[in-house]
């Protein structure tokens, strides 16, 4: 059975919590402006919803540590 093809119009957009403040701190390795991993910021687009999600609810407890 052939693909469905996708609906027509821009693709939809992917959620990300960048606020374009890029600072990665040496000891934890963590940007300061969004709290994610070098890898998790590269590997973004490549995420499915459910692992973007896993991450960004992570996000406020990474960012609390560092409090």
């Amino acid at each position: 059975m052939p693909a469905t093809p996708p609906p027509p119009g821009p693709p939809r957009s992917i959620a990300t919590p960048c606020v374009k403040v890029c600072i990665v701190d040496g000891a934890t390795g963590l940007c300061l402006g969004c709290w994610r991993t070098l890898s998790e910021i590269g590997g973004w687009s490549g995420l499915t919803d459910a692992e973007r999600a896993r991450i960004m609810a992570e996000l406020p407890v990474r960012a609390k540590a560092r409090e």
